[in-house]
């Protein structure tokens, strides 16, 4: 399944176009702080599996004030290259793959 255009950005990662995207209005569980912030990411010219990422940080739209940590384009590279060496395929088409990002 493709991200949607709105709000995606691009990234590059060792030459590799990427888009990537936060879902801007969180679940109902990342709302309340029961579930963590996650992104998406997938190639950008021919996109095949999408790669979700868990972060370890709320939602910066939490509904109790939980402390968020934004995610920068680092953090997305970082997590882009550990699913690389972890086996994704960005190109070949399939169910979405998820990984937890640890720092």
């Amino acid at each position: 399944m493709a991200l949607p255009q709105k709000g995606a950005r691009g990234i590059v990662v060792d030459g590799v176009a990427y888009r990537w995207r936060v879902r801007g209005r969180p679940t109902y569980d990342q709302a309340l702080g029961w579930s963590t912030l996650s992104f998406a990411a997938e190639l950008a010219a021919r996109p095949g599996a999408t790669l979700v990422v868990r972060t370890p940080y709320a939602h910066p739209s939490n509904w109790v004030g939980m402390p968020a940590t934004p995610i920068a384009p680092t953090l997305v590279a970082a997590a882009i290259r550990s699913a690389l060496a972890q086996g994704w395929q960005p190109e070949a088409p399939g169910a979405a793959r998820v990984i937890d990002y640890v720092e």
